[in-house]
């Protein structure tokens, strides 16, 4: 596999007037060669980089790569072509494999198989778009996807208000096809996120979305360079990559996050205990995930759809967002073991291996993002949250009211100084 990189930003707002902004200084490398690294680790070999402004401090700092073991190319664009204007012109290069694409203002360190092995299982389709939650959800680029991480919609920044979008941020790496350059005009400007992107899905072409915590956050202001160059020297970039064993703060969803409503089905019923956000804020500031582990029995009750729990989340994950907190991943439980009530679902009428307080949903977890469960806790409002998270063999397993304002802050604040 091939990697291309879009290294022709300007940097102004950085305040670069001598180089690209590629090429700005991140802990004592540019941002670029830390990038090219990173594929070297993952065993990349052949790297295409696009650029632009300012091109010949690129080509003359790396030259062909040579001195990194690398086969490094250029093509420069002598007019602005977009992130994805520039493909038709280079699609002889990128032979009939799928291709790797990163944008070049992007402070990243992410397992890189683990995305190629997703994309691989995940079928045919034109591409794989990395995608993860963060702290400033309402000035980003949104996408939605359904229960299989098939994309189904995107929502490009600025949006209306008063909306409610899951925390699904488009992060700036991709697995394409070689297909897709079909669907572009040459020597014509484009974008893949804005443009090329929601023109597939509207005309039926087949994205995916691998979600991921790990750490790629884009540097375009004088204020998130200095707090990506905080993470950097402090070793928490590295840390956030799943090849190493990541800790985790486990929440129940009703009655820790959000008042608990009988059978909360309505989306109006939804609201934030007070301190909840500061809570999870405080969580994602301390590097240890953020998962929610719920049972969610109105879908096997039938008074509740899966499109129906994916929009109470959206205004979960939307109410957060305004408040600088986000949440790695929602795993929620669907069944419910007795039966008899009117409309409900046959087949999650079944006594499962997720329902709290059997530890299924946490296990399910700790698999995905490779948690250390004997370095991670759990917060709930009920014994089943104890037992689950007893059960999955964690440490730390705190009971809070429930409903309780500001119970979780204070519970969260006092397991994070211990663990500190």
């Amino acid at each position: 596999m091939k990697l291309v990189i879009l290294a022709g930003g300007l940097g102004q707002r950085l305040g670069l007037v001598d180089r690209p902004k590629p090429m700005v200084e991140l802990a004592g490398k540019p941002l670029l060669e830390w990038q090219i690294l990173l594929a070297r680790r993952y065993g990349f070999k052949e790297i295409i980089l696009l650029t632009g402004h300012l091109s010949d401090v690129i080509e003359n700092y790396f030259g062909d790569g040579a001195g990194l073991g690398l086969d490094i190319s250029y093509f420069r664009e002598e007019t602005p072509l977009g992130t994805a204007g520039a493909f038709p012109r280079i699609r002889g290069r990128l032979g009939d494999g799928r291709f790797l694409v990163f944008y070049g203002d992007v402070a990243m360190d992410f397992d890189i198989s683990r995305f190629v092995a997703f994309d691989a299982a995940a079928g045919p389709s034109l591409g794989t778009l990395l995608v993860h939650p963060n702290n400033h959800p309402h000035d980003s680029d949104l996408l939605e996807i359904d229960a299989q991480n098939r994309v189904t919609a995107m929502h490009p920044k600025p949006r209306p208000a008063g909306l409610f979008f899951r925390n699904l941020v488009n992060a700036g790496a991709y697995i394409l096809s070689p297909e897709i350059i079909a669907e572009l005009a040459p020597d014509q400007a484009a974008d893949w996120g804005r443009e090329v992107f929601p023109r597939l899905l509207a005309s039926g072409g087949r994205l995916m979305a691998y979600q991921t915590p790990e750490y790629l956050r884009d540097l375009g202001t004088p204020e998130r360079f200095a707090a990506i160059e905080g993470d950097w020297r402090s070793g928490r970039v590295a840390a956030r990559n799943l090849e190493k064993p990541q800790r985790a703060v486990f929440l129940d969803r009703d009655g820790v996050l959000n008042f608990e409503v009988d059978n909360l089905s309505r989306l109006e019923d939804l609201r934030l205990v007070p301190g909840a956000a500061e809570a999870v804020r405080l969580i994602n500031q301390s590097g240890f995930l953020c998962l929610v582990v719920t049972n969610q029995p109105v879908l096997a009750k039938g008074w509740l759809d899966e499109a129906g729990l994916a929009r109470l989340h959206a205004k979960l994950e939307t109410l957060l967002g305004l408040e600088g907190a986000y949440l790695d991943a929602i795993y929620y439980c669907p069944h419910h073991p007795d039966k008899g009530f009117p409309g409900e679902r046959p087949e999650l009428k079944i006594d499962c291996g997720c329902r709290k307080p059997k530890p299924g949903l946490i296990l399910a977890a700790a698999r995905d993002f490779n948690v250390s469960l004997a370095d991670s806790a759990l917060i709930g409002d009920s014994e089943r949250d104890i037992k689950a998270g007893q059960a999955a063999g964690l440490p730390r397993n705190v009971l809070v009211p429930a409903n309780a304002e500001y119970a979780l802050l204070r519970a969260a604040r006092e397991f994070l100084e211990e663990a500190a």
